[in-house]
């Protein structure tokens, strides 16, 4: 399996067959989600604002880590809800 990536396809083809009352539900929550990814990601950044060990570093940074991957794969959703209009 080394060396191979794996093609992903568009998920807006995917997306096409949902009902609009899904869609809008799923905007909804991802909005939401925005919501409370954002709350987090200021957390994590008053907390960086502290003096920590080491060890407290290191747990921060994966709670930023996390906060930023759940950010972006949010903001790749709603990109994608938004293209269905």
């Amino acid at each position: 399996m080394s060396g191979e990536t794996n093609v992903v396809q568009p998920a807006t083809d995917e997306i096409k067959n949902v009902p609009n009352e899904t869609v809008a539900k799923l905007r909804t929550l991802s909005h939401d989600l925005s919501n409370y990814i954002e709350t987090i990601m200021q957390a994590s950044y008053l907390l960086a604002q502290a003096k920590l060990d080491d060890n407290n570093k290191k747990w921060l940074d994966l709670i930023d880590k996390a906060s930023q991957d759940a950010a972006r794969i949010n903001r790749e959703i709603r990109e994608i809800l938004r293209a269905q209009g």
